[in-house]
């Protein structure tokens, strides 16, 4: 393994590191209690999986920027769905489907007319968080009680699974979509198209094909991510999420992934989501204004890409 592959690695958990040590410092012994882990664990659920997605669509070469309004989307229409009488699993399949929806239509568009995912998903941003509004008249809904707020619970039942279960659902299907990036077609090709588009192509990948399915993936962590955060606030809010594709993209490019496409690593998005997690929740309990973690987040990206630039210049450089 040479040193920028080993650098790429390390990188991630070094930063996350760096935090945890910060905030001790900073915000007491109250920021690596257990009970503040649970927490923080349970929070990292909605960034964790949307990044998981996002992976996916990054590597390739892309971006969506429709992952918060689609999260806030499939919120609403998970609590419209309980409110009209249906049963959890089929309200939550339905949040799952919507967000998969939006991200096929996202898919459909960049490779049907050929136009950058940057607007195509930025025009996805504003119709998605409409839609939410329009399904929710413009305010919250209220749904009746369920089975879906035990999945954000951070005292669950059984106690042994001592997390959240959906913070084990996210593990889960983070080591799961791992194998999929990693040891399938799908992740071969992915790969291939972020690397070099026009040579995949030339090589016989069906490129258009696997962007629309990376698009409806991203799409459908996004609806479960929109799942999760219904069970976490109990409400449908076509509010909430906002400024949310900024945290995903920044834990994805963070944990190794480049905007440049062909590289990116599920491991290393998760640990991103993880920094992003304890950077917010480490503010807060040190009396960090708002506005100022928003600064954060915001150089944090910078700098991420900058770093990303940097170790591309030189590896051309090089060659």
């Amino acid at each position: 393994m040479n040193a920028s592959k080993l650098l790429r690695l390390a990188g991630p958990f070094a930063g996350l590191l760096l935090v945890l040590v910060l905030f001790r410092a900073l915000a007491g012994e109250s920021f690596l209690s257990a009970y503040n882990l649970k927490t923080v664990l349970t929070q990292t659920v909605i960034v964790g999986l949307g990044a998981v997605g996002m992976t996916f669509v990054i590597v390739a070469g892309g971006i969506d920027l429709s992952v918060g309004s689609v999260i806030a989307l499939a919120s609403v229409v998970t609590a419209w769905f309980l409110r009209e009488g249906f049963d959890p699993v089929t309200a939550a399949s339905c949040g799952v489907l919507t967000g998969a929806a939006c991200g096929l239509v996202n898919g459909l568009v960049v490779t049907s007319l050929r136009i950058v995912p940057f607007i195509v998903t930025l025009g996805m941003l504003g119709v998605a968080r409409g839609a939410a509004k329009w399904i929710g008249d413009e305010q919250k809904i209220d749904a009746p009680a369920s089975g879906l707020g035990e999945w954000m619970s951070k005292a669950p039942d059984p106690p042994w699974l001592v997390f959240a279960p959906g913070v084990w659902l996210m593990f889960g299907l983070a080591a799961l979509m791992a194998f999929v990036l990693r040891r399938t077609v799908l992740g071969v090709r992915t790969f291939a198209i972020g690397s070099n588009e026009e040579a995949a192509r030339l090589c016989g990948v069906p490129v258009a094909r696997t962007k629309v399915w990376l698009y409806a993936l991203c799409g459908a962590f996004a609806g479960l991510a929109g799942v999760m955060q219904f069970g976490r606030l109990t409400v449908g809010d076509p509010t909430t999420a906002i400024g949310k594709e900024l945290d995903v993209i920044a834990a994805v490019v963070i944990g190794g992934g480049s905007l440049a496409g062909g590289e990116g690593s599920i491991l290393g998005a998760i640990v991103g989501a993880f920094l992003m997690s304890f950077l917010a929740n480490g503010c807060t309990l040190a009396g960090v204004p708002n506005y100022v973690q928003e600064m954060i987040v915001g150089g944090i990206i910078v700098a991420a890409v900058a770093v990303d630039r940097v170790r591309h210049g030189r590896g051309a450089a090089l060659r």
